[in-house]
């Protein structure tokens, strides 16, 4: 083979490939693609210089890895909303329309996999992310180069970000899971857990293996001037990547519950776990002017499938108490297998749902679960009873700590704040994965901790010594110093994260990082109406944060002190916009998130919605109800073109 017929023959394989994996149409047996492989290893192996970037032989994986390096996407990938009913799909639909009435919907399936961001490059394949925490994901593009359906270049040399789906077909999930069992090896729980758990191999070749296959179903970077989002995902899927097995655009509402219907009872046919169908809206400036609430998209909702129920028996009630005192009763029933997952327990929410379905021990019971949510009972079996099944009592005291409870109805919480639960729970998330993240500080770590005396409190996590640790059963001279270590490296870490790490109650990590980001290290000060100005915080959100902080002030400074978060706010220089309130509309020249960061960053605050508190509105093309609305108030308005002449002008750009 000559270095002519070395290169058609490349070509040809990854032709062969395409349709085979991405495609479903095979064009040659696979002893015939097998002989074409080998005599392409046989070239390379003698002419090692001349290997094309895109020969196959380059997706057989790399080096094994130590671990794998956290990177940042380019833009935020969000979490969706989910929707369980027609009526929810209405009501967003009726959230969407006060923006604009006449919409397109676009419609494709959510499949259940691991969530992955592809970064091309100048036409190549640069870098692969999972999700993390949306900002910040792991470094997995050794792994990725091992899926065949994911394209190692593509005819487009600008920067783009394309999300989707790993995943790994039911079929080949069951094969996994018998060689699996054959080998004595742990098996996955569902499809979705095997294609993360595949992804995340430190060896390549283990990934390689697998069988994963990649769908898209979204967006991220881009430069594409298209007007609707399909017409971006028809630009993606001509780039060479897999399309849906069914996807609609229509601007008629029973259109898309007709397709969801229809998913429905497709379901088993499909061959990936699907868990619903996304609904968004098609066109790019309307998502842009809908924006974004502190979690998800406001353009867009999971419509989730009907949960799976089955069967089984309550055998007894456990009472749990949570880091904020709450008492939530939790049935343990008989195990029962539901979609992969063995379920042995099933919330009960509140005393008042038991009294109102009249639960008791030893009844016959339907439960549900509808993916990650927690199984809860839907139904009880009276005719099943036999009369030995008990009625459950509301409790008048904590079950850990003895002191009387506090009956608000609903809620039953216990107050004393020194309840070795609440303080056991505090301690658990403080150092968890989502909080500080003191690596070695895991759930039996803190109990073992706290129940030898040594941690009393937050606080006591920062004075202990390794001498302390070596005298508990479990700790060596290794695993004591780097626990010390790891307590010691969280000194300075990012200010959201220690602000989320306190366990405030509503206040979670997209919360946690408004505050970080508009306050600083000034929240501990912040007055509620303040708060109640961010986007997205309500009246009870606020109430919580502002209760915590009066409460814990003291401690919260001392924790300050000890840790020295990193702040991000930054001081902002006197400009024009410094304390204005603006709201973006319209279709706008650059990324609104662009326009918006750059806003903050001169100390505006960027609204949703215009009002009589509105300073300015900047609107681009197809300018809609909110440039109507400050015409109404006459609230000043400024085009894309006459804003970039005021940066301009006052000298504002790179500030």
């Amino acid at each position: 083979m000559d270095r002519f017929e070395y290169k058609s023959a490349v070509e040809r394989l990854n032709i062969w490939a395409h349709a085979y994996y991405v495609l479903d149409t095979p064009l040659a047996t696979d002893s015939e693609y097998d002989e074409l492989y080998h005599k392409i290893i046989d070239f390379e192996k003698q002419n090692p210089t001349q290997i094309e970037p895109s020969s196959p032989t380059l997706r057989v994986g790399g080096e094994v890895l130590e671990g794998f390096e956290k990177a940042s996407h380019i833009t935020r990938m969000w979490s969706m909303e989910d929707v369980f009913n027609e009526q929810d799909l209405k009501d967003w639909v009726g959230r969407v329309s006060k923006t604009k009435r006449d919409f397109t919907f676009y419609c494709e399936p959510k499949f259940d996999g691991a969530s992955l961001n592809l970064i091309y490059e100048n036409g190549a394949l640069k870098q692969a992310i999972t999700r993390g925490d949306g900002s910040v994901g792991e470094d997995v593009t050794n792994n990725i180069k091992t899926i065949r359906s994911i394209p190692l270049h593509i005819n487009y040399d600008k920067v783009l970000e394309i999300r989707g789906e790993v995943l790994i077909k039911k079929s080949d999930f069951e094969n996994l899971n018998k060689e699996r069992e054959i080998n004595g090896e742990p098996l996955f729980a569902n499809p979705r857990n095997a294609a993360a758990g595949s992804l995340r191999q430190l060896d390549p070749s283990i990934t390689a293996s697998r069988k994963l296959i990649f769908y898209p179903w979204g967006i991220g970077q881009n430069s594409l001037k298209f007007v609707y989002l399909s017409q971006k995902m028809d630009f993606v899927y001509s780039l060479g990547f897999s399309q849906p097995p069914m996807r609609l655009t229509t601007k008629n509402f029973d259109d898309v519950h007709k397709l969801y219907i229809k998913f429905i009872q497709k379901r088993d046919e499909i061959l990936m776990m699907m868990d619903g169908m996304v609904v968004k809206v098609d066109e790019v400036a309307l998502q842009e002017e809908l924006g974004y609430t502190i979690k998800y998209p406001r353009w867009m909702v999971a419509f989730k499938f009907p949960p799976v129920e089955k069967n089984t028996q309550i055998l007894s009630v456990s009472l749990q108490v949570g880091r904020t005192g709450v008492v939530t009763p939790v049935a343990n029933v008989k195990p029962i297998d539901i979609e992969g997952v063995v379920v042995e327990r099933a919330t009960l929410h509140n005393f008042d749902e038991i009294k109102r379905k009249d639960i008791r021990v030893g009844d016959h019971v339907t439960i549900i679960r509808s993916g990650d949510v927690i199984p809860k009972i839907i139904h009880v079996q009276i005719s099943k009873r036999i009369g030995s099944e008990s009625a459950l009592e509301r409790p008048f005291v904590c079950p850990i700590c003895n002191s009387e409870l506090l009956d608000e109805g609903a809620l039953i919480k216990c107050q004393n704040l020194t309840c070795d639960a609440r303080v056991e729970a505090s301690l658990i998330f403080f150092a968890s994965k989502q909080a500080l993240n003191i690596d070695g500080l895991g759930k039996e770590i803190v109990r073992t901790l706290y129940r030898s005396g040594l941690v009393k409190n937050i606080s006591d996590i920062f004075s202990l010594t390794k001498e302390q640790l070596l005298e508990l059963e479990g700790f060596k001279e290794k695993k004591a110093q780097n626990l010390i270590e790891a307590i010691a490296n969280i000194k300075g870490s990012e200010l959201w994260r220690f602000i989320n790490a306190l366990g405030i109650e509503h206040i979670g990590e997209a919360a946690s990082k408004k505050i970080a980001q508009v306050f600083g290290l000034d929240f501990i000060s912040t007055d509620e109406e303040r708060f109640l100005e961010l986007e997205g915080f309500g009246k009870e959100m606020t109430a919580s944060l502002r209760e915590f902080l009066h409460v814990n002030r003291d401690l919260i400074a001392k924790l300050i002190q000890i840790i020295e978060p990193e702040a991000a706010k930054k001081d902002i220089i006197d400009n024009p916009l410094k304390g204005k309130s603006v709201v973006l509309t319209g279709a706008l020249n650059r990324p609104r998130d662009e326009v918006k960061n750059m806003l903050e960053n001169l100390g505006a605050k960027v609204s949703s919605s215009v009002s009589k508190k509105t300073d300015l509105v900047i609107f681009g093309e197809d300018a809609g109800s909110k440039y109507e609305k400050a015409i109404l108030l006459g609230v000043k308005l400024m085009d894309q073109n006459e804003f970039e002449q005021f940066l301009k002008e006052n000298n504002l750009y790179g500030l």
